[in-house]
């Protein structure tokens, strides 16, 4: 139902509110609370919207009422109106809210307000400028090149969307595990628990653990004699083992294949066959709950490739591996002689690809490539913070 079918929100009666079912006391105190907001912020605004579902709407209120001043404010708003806006504080906190106080001005001139007014100018800007929008993100997130690109954006009739950042090369996790001035050592770098320690506090992991980490599945990772660029697949839970094995892979110049840990072996042959995956990492069981699922006799019934497989607690496994596949601590033995010992990135174009996420819910998953340039964009619209 659209607003089309509503009243604005200055032509919305007390005995309209009462209609829905509201008793007549409470429909003209809502309505004397919504003439207030509407003498303060006008009729049809975002922060009219905001003002109502902030100060007048509440559960206990019918969802017709809701939807009555929802589409009432947003009647002759156009298409997308938003039904979430966010506090200007918050705003402020993110990325880009924090860019745009600092060089909001420089950037829009006389058309700056705030980061929320300001938005859509913003990104009217990071489209016509884009010279200077992607070399200020670069410096913000502290992206360094082994080859700086010859320019931002390269119009080009054979490359739909043009040719982004052409002539460089890079490392994203390289990048990601550098120190810089907003970047030490000590700082924590993943925070996690796991299934079922919900009592217990909160395991941490330092920048410098995540470094050796990393570094140490990279080196075992180099020991599997895997042509560069190849795609090495990931099946099992997101916790502290996946992340670490994510950026090994792409630091030392693979393919992360992403596969949920809920598939079943026919959907799970399907992304390996697709994305042509000479390996995966999985684990022998998920716990959830007080249940333990399978999941490594999952992927040995999608016959998949040589499998690393991790043990869900502690260092050993319930159940045999086929001849070819390596446990965690066979596979981590493999470099044991290169603890600590940084593993030099291996330096890829921009456009190289990183990770082939799939499609979910579809008879026929679809990959979808993904390079470095995502990385962007969910720095510049998220709110990340120490600690």
């Amino acid at each position: 139902m659209g607003s089309e079918n509503y009243k604005s929100l200055d032509c919305i009666t007390a005995a309209d509110i009462a209609a829905l079912g509201i008793p007549s006391e409470n429909a003209k105190q809502l309505q004397r609370q919504l003439a207030g907001i509407i003498e303060n912020y006008g009729s049809g605004s975002p922060q009219t919207w905001h003002d109502i579902s902030k100060h007048l709407l509440n559960p206990e209120l019918p969802f017709s009422f809701h939807q009555m001043m929802y589409y009432g404010c947003y009647k002759y708003f156009g298409p997308d109106p938003p039904a979430w806006l966010p506090e200007p504080g918050d705003a402020n906190l993110t990325n880009v809210g924090k860019l745009l106080e600092e060089r909001g001005k420089e950037f829009l001139g006389p058309k700056y307000v705030d980061p929320i007014a300001s938005f859509l100018n913003f990104q009217e800007f990071s489209v016509s400028n884009p010279e200077v929008y992607w070399k200020t993100l670069f410096s913000k997130m502290n992206i360094s090149f082994s080859v700086p690109p010859e320019c931002i954006l390269r119009e080009d009739p054979t490359r739909p969307g043009g040719h982004w950042l052409p002539g460089a090369t890079t490392n994203p996790v390289k990048n990601c595990l550098s120190l810089n001035a907003h970047r030490t050592l000590e700082d924590i770098a993943v925070i996690w628990r796991d299934e079922g320690d919900n009592e217990v506090p909160v395991n941490k992991v330092t920048i410098k653990e995540l470094r050796s980490s990393v570094w140490l599945v990279a080196h075992a990772i180099e020991t599997l004699n895997l042509e560069k660029g190849s795609a090495i697949a990931i099946d099992m839970p997101m916790d502290v083992n996946s992340v670490v094995i994510y950026l090994a892979i792409v630091l030392a110049g693979y393919v992360v294949v992403s596969i949920a840990d809920s598939f079943a072996p026919t959907e799970i042959s399907a992304r390996l066959k697709i994305s042509k995956a000479k390996a995966i990492f999985t684990q022998d069981l998920i716990i959830r709950g007080h249940k333990k699922l399978p999941l490594y006799s999952r992927v040995v019934d999608a016959q998949s490739p040589m499998a690393i497989v991790i043990p869900t607690r502690g260092s050993s496994f319930s159940m045999k591996l086929r001849d070819n596949d390596i446990s965690w601590q066979s596979f981590l033995e493999r470099a044991s002689g290169f603890k600590e010992v940084e593993l030099v990135a291996v330096e890829q174009t921009a456009e190289a690809f990183t990770n082939i996420l799939f499609s979910s819910g579809t008879t026929d998953p679809a990959p979808c490539p993904a390079d470095m340039q995502l990385d962007t964009p969910t720095f510049c619209h998220g709110y990340f913070c120490d600690g």
